[in-house]
């Protein structure tokens, strides 16, 4: 099933500098997967060495957090937009 996935700043030089490409999956972790075939190394930035994903990389299905739907096993219809969007820490 075809997705959405838009990609952050940080990581479009990955993805031939589109801030959105196409991805196939059921799930958030499949289409992840894809995003990973599609462009090599893009995944070691999503995850780290224990195969989760990073805590500073938060994920939204149609604007909902992942983390308060099934995580990566959040299913996925044709049409969805995944975005995939990179903590910002700072400030005073």
């Amino acid at each position: 099933m075809a997705v959405k996935v838009r990609i952050p700043s940080p990581l479009m030089k990955m993805t031939n500098n589109q801030s959105e490409v196409a991805a196939e999956g059921n799930n958030v972790k499949e289409v992840f997967n894809n995003l990973e075939s599609q462009f090599p190394g893009i995944k070691e930035r999503l995850y780290d060495e224990n195969d989760q994903l990073r805590r500073f990389v938060n994920v939204y299905v149609n604007d909902e957090d992942i983390r308060f739907a099934d995580g990566e096993d959040t299913a996925l219809k044709d049409g969805d937009e995944v975005s995939i969007i990179p903590a910002i820490a700072g400030g005073e």
